[in-house]
């Protein structure tokens, strides 16, 4: 695990290509692999830059345990957004630049016409929505060339944002607690609601070059993230949100 990292893109930094496993969704049987997840990133974090997307904007993400979230989080991170999980279903102009959420849960927001809406899943009926997996797939697939530093925020949670160095520090500790390598697998059970869940979660993982794994019933890690209220787990070392970043 590299202590170079500074801010959450430089963990899809070019040379950290291959063919190693990177994102699994046992559900819906979708991988990544180093290499898919990188680009995917990349033109993720494009795709939301032609849309105005920049650093101070918030781009509103469903806290779904999912492939979409992830790629959204990461992406944004390269541009200096914020990002903002299971943001408010109503907003004034300007509180959201964007919003990637569900196709079968767009119409539960209602945000003005300055939020550009990013539904993923199903194509959407409403051609005034962008298709995720279209928009993303059309993109150029190089990294954005935007300079963020760690003291940019990177999530907004309530009343508080989070910034790229605050969440990479805490996911630096529990990588290192746990010793997390290339070929760890971390399970994220918790909501991604909570800043300790990606931090523990989904950037930890990405620090050490291993595998962030979004699981079934069946599907079990090396160790795993818990809500703030843990239950049970059937990897052998867990760690509840609430202890990374309460």
């Amino acid at each position: 695990m590299s202590d170079e990292f500074a801010v959450l893109g430089d963990c899809v930094a070019r040379e950290r290509r291959s063919d190693r496993p990177a994102l699994r969704h046992p559900p819906s049987g979708r991988a990544y692999d180093w290499r898919r997840f990188c680009t995917t990133a990349w033109k993720v974090g494009n795709y939301l830059r032609n849309e105005g997307v920049r650093e101070g904007a918030v781009v509103g993400v469903a806290a779904e345990r999912v492939p979409e979230p992830v790629l959204t989080l990461v992406g944004a991170s390269m541009l200096g957004a914020t990002v903002q999980f299971d943001p408010p279903k109503t907003g004034a102009q300007g509180d959201l630049k964007a919003l990637v959420v569900p196709t079968a849960r767009v119409g539960e927001y209602d945000h003005p016409a300055g939020t550009r809406y990013v539904a993923y899943g199903d194509d959407p009926a409403d051609p005034s929505h962008a298709y995720f997996e279209r928009e993303v797939w059309s993109e150029n697939p190089t990294a954005p060339p935007d300079v963020v530093h760690p003291e940019t925020a990177l999530l907004a949670v309530e009343d508080r944002s989070l910034s790229h160095g605050t969440v990479l520090g805490a996911a630096r500790e529990v990588a290192g607690e746990w010793g997390l390598d290339a070929d760890a697998t971390v399970a994220v059970r918790g909501p991604l609601t909570h800043p300790g869940v990606v931090a523990a979660g989904v950037v930890a993982p990405l620090l050490a070059g291993g595998e962030i794994l979004l699981p079934d019933a069946e599907a079990a890690g090396d160790c795993a993230v818990l809500g703030p209220d843990p239950d049970g787990a059937p990897e052998p070392r867990t760690v509840a949100a609430g202890d990374v970043l309460g």
